[in-house]
């Protein structure tokens, strides 16, 4: 409830709640996701989408997806983290863009997360175009800002990609407390220092968004 008296306060529309798939150590039981049903679709004029951030776990591009605790969600995310990967293999660039091909091409998969790490750097030239074609959206992550700030130059560059590209990204919080929920600035910032257009940032405007989860089959007002 923090975190909607959070959204409500800065303004938001909708908040996706995507806490992390099972590989991630300290991650919810899988009755948490399955109790996610019983959320209402709004609370106090915010509403909610109930999601997953599944981890990549090799560089096949297998996520921890579960077909039993995720398949009635509406929002799933894909990001890489070192500790869960179940691979002893070192990160490659060839490596990455292989798993990053792949889950480009994944049906269950709206969302790139935070893919700018240097540790698992890819051909973004080569997989940018694909995560478009592939109908993802490209995660520009606020919290990268902070927590992961030698990925801030990869951000940029991925950016800079997706506009070439016209390949359609979401501004996100990343938020792991309620005070950080609504504040996207710096992800902001370097978007409008590089002239992004506001027609691919799918979140700039409650119609644009409302559009996508149309495309993706998700009805939260109905």
């Amino acid at each position: 409830m923090e975190n909607i008296h959070a959204a409500k306060e800065a303004g938001l529309s909708y908040l996706a709640i995507t806490d992390h798939g099972p590989t991630m150590p300290g991650s919810p039981g899988r009755w948490y996701f399955k109790n996610l049903k019983i959320i209402p679709r709004q609370v106090e004029g915010v509403f909610l989408l109930t999601g997953v951030e599944c981890n990549v776990v090799d560089f096949d591009g297998t996520i921890d997806y579960v077909e039993d605790e995720h398949k009635n969600l509406d929002w799933v995310i894909a990001s890489i983290h070192s500790s869960t990967l179940l691979t002893k293999e070192a990160p490659t660039v060839e490596s990455c863009t292989n798993a990053w091909l792949q889950i480009a091409k994944d049906p269950r998969v709206c969302v790139i997360g935070h893919c700018g790490q240097p540790k698992f750097k890819f051909d973004y030239e080569r997989v940018i175009p694909e995560f478009g074609r592939g109908g993802k959206l490209v995660e520009i992550n606020n919290n990268s800002f902070h927590v992961r700030r030698d990925a801030v130059i990869n951000c940029r560059e991925i950016a800079l990609l997706c506009k070439k590209h016209g390949v359609r990204v979401i501004v996100n919080t990343d938020s792991h407390f309620a005070t950080q929920v609504g504040h996207a600035g710096l992800a902001l910032k370097m978007l409008d220092d590089i002239g992004f257009p506001e027609e691919l940032v799918v979140n700039s405007s409650v119609e644009r968004f409302r559009q996508y989860l149309k495309e993706r089959n998700i009805h939260l007002e109905d």
